[in-house]
Formats: structure tokens, sequence, C-alpha cells
């Protein structure tokens, strides 16, 4: 099995901490190492160095680098740009057919939260199995409530059971409901939040390219017959812009024929928010979780997070407080999800330093 982990988003809704400059999965969040490095030691028992790659924006290849040292320069791949999850895979895949056509590729992400890292491990060594069939593989989390953020996957007929793991066929990918649906989906007992985490051969997963993203197919043969080459750069350079933005999930998964889902607990959030967040730290007496210097009164149920200063509330309930050296978030936790159009925001405002 080869691991890829993607590592190349920018975090917007954990501004004003997350910036493209140095964004979430290269930041301590949750614990002295990063998240990047948190994603490398969750993998490293199951696959040797020279089986783990990492793909990132150019921007970040040399921190990546600095970060997981163990890595050859080699296994960490730079995108020119961001293009979305499908073609970050597609490239990446190509990469992982030189070495070995026939390779099992476990897509993972460097800025998610997995308490289990054991279970986790075990679900992967299952979903290689699978497969090894010719099936396209996803983990499904278990939903512990009804959330409007993630999307959902339905499962089907019953496929296997393997080293302990159900192994369903999905029925359908429904992206992100009204919380009523949310609430429907949790009750049947049928549905799993999508992880973002996905387990293929590469040659099933290219021919799955093909067939579903002709155009995008096309143009990573244009950049596979270049690579190792002179031309490399100069084709990468001329192709990669033309590439349309598109995730996996709806480039390849949704419309795919043959895709089986196995259902894992393994203590997983996207830690997609501030919100997110608070929930994985511990809280003080009043509920607050507390990163730096704070001194409240009657401040309850807040995220407060300073950097180099003492940051002083009272009154404050539910509330998310975010204080950096340039920029200070203040906004309530059930805003949290709108920091990305905060960030949106100052990009049309003309406040890129900020960003």
């Amino acid at each position: 099995m080869y691991a890829l982990i993607m590592a190349g988003g920018s975090g917007t809704r954990l501004w004003p901490c997350s910036r493209e400059g140095c964004p979430k999965q290269l930041l301590g969040l949750l614990s002295e190492r990063t998240m990047l490095q948190e994603a490398y030691q969750r993998i490293a028992p199951l696959v040797s160095d020279k089986k783990v790659f990492v793909v990132t924006s150019e921007a970040y290849v040399q921190a990546v680098r600095e970060q997981i040292p163990q890595l050859p320069a080699s296994n960490i791949i730079g995108e020119l740009e961001g293009h979305g999850t499908a073609p970050c895979i597609g490239l990446s895949a190509l990469y992982l057919r030189r070495l070995d056509p026939e390779a099992v590729m476990a897509v993972l992400t460097a800025d998610h939260y997995i308490e289990k890292a054991d279970e986790l491990r075990r679900a992967l060594k299952a979903a290689a199995q699978v497969a090894e069939e010719g099936h396209l593989v996803t983990l499904g989390i278990h939903p512990t409530r009804p959330a409007t953020g993630y999307g959902y996957i339905e499962r089907g007929e019953k496929l296997a059971q393997i080293s302990g793991f159900d192994v369903y066929r999905v029925n359908k990918f429904t992206e992100k409901p009204d919380l009523a649906t949310a609430r429907t989906f949790v009750r049947s007992g049928r549905y799993y939040w999508n992880s973002g985490m996905f387990i293929w051969k590469v040659s099933t997963i290219l021919q799955e390219f093909e067939r579903l993203m002709p155009r995008l197919y096309a143009q990573l043969m244009e950049i596979d017959a270049a690579l190792g080459t002179a031309q490399e750069r100069a084709v990468l350079e001329r192709v990669w812009p033309q590439v349309e933005n598109e995730t996996i999930d709806y480039g390849i998964m949704e419309r795919a024929e043959d895709v089986a889902v196995i259902p894992v607990d393994i203590g997983w959030s996207d830690v997609g928010d501030w919100t997110a967040l608070s929930e994985l730290l511990p809280p003080d007496e009043e509920g607050n979780v507390i990163v730096g210097e704070h001194v409240g009164l009657d401040t309850r149920r807040c995220m407060i997070h300073g950097s180099r200063r003492l940051v002083a509330t009272i009154g404050l309930e539910d509330m998310i407080v975010v204080d950096t050296e340039d920029a200070l978030l203040i906004c309530p936790k059930e805003r949290a999800q709108d920091v990305r159009d905060l960030v949106r925001r100052l990009k049309e405002s003309g406040k890129e330093e900020y960003i």
C-alpha cells in the first residue's frame, strides 16, 4: 500500500491563525506537532517512508520537507496551483503508477483529527483488500449528530466483512443537507459522514478518470508523457493552468458504478472551524477553551485563542475570540462557518496582506 497525504488546503475557516502563507495543516493547533506531522505519524507504522507521498502547493514544498525530513524529496509533489482534489489525486496517481502500476493507493488528509490511529490503520488494511478486487473504497464516519456541514454516504447492500469491518456498496452521496434532512439521515442508521479518505488501486482510479473526466484524463496523459524528461516543467506550466477545478467527490465518486464504504469509529473531526477545534480541546470549569493568557468575568463556553498578549473578556457566552499579531476575530460560535466568507470579503476589499 502507498499513502498519499493531501496537504494543499488553505484552511480559511481557521483565519486569522491559518493564512495562505502558513495554512492549518502546517500549524500545531492540537499539539506540539503540526497537523501534517500528526497525519504522517498515523500512517508511519503501516507504510514505509518510501511509500508515503505528500501532495501540496508548490509554495509549501519546503515547509513539508522541513516538517517531515524522513520523506524522500521526490515523494513531495508540488502543485503549481490548486484545482481541487480531483486533479490533485490524478496527478499524484501518475507518480505512483511509475513505481507500481498495480499499487493500492490510500488517499488521506493532512488537516483532520483522528483520535484512534490504531483503528484507522486496521480499517486501511481492510480497505486495501477490498480495493484489490477493483472497488473504489471510502471510509464512512458514524454520525454523532445531524451535522449540516458534512457530506453523507448512504450504504446499500452488504458486500463482505473483513477483519471485523462491514463493507457495503454505496447507494449515493449527498452533499451538505439541510438540518431536517440531516436528522432523517442520522435516524435511519444507513448514512455516514464522508471522511474524504479513499482507497483504490492506481489503475482503477485512472480508468475512472478516463471514463468520467476525459478532458482531465487527456491533460494528465500529456503530463505523464513528460514526467522525468527535460520537458516536465514546461509541460506542467503549460497544461496545469488549463485544468478545471473539481473535487474527487463530484468528478468521480458520485458517478462511479462500483463504490464501497467501510463504516469506522476512529474519533474523527475535520477541524473545519474554530467551534470544531474547541470541541477537541479541554475546557475549564466555565466551559471555556483557552489557548494563551486569558482573564474573564462571566465568560462561559467560549473559545479564546491568544498568541502574544493577555485577552480579557466580560460577559461573553458561546463566542470565539482569536487574537493574532495583526488581526483580531470575534464572532458567535454558531457563525464559525462564516469565517470563510469573511476571508473572501478581505480579498475583495484588497486587504490581501491579512490573508
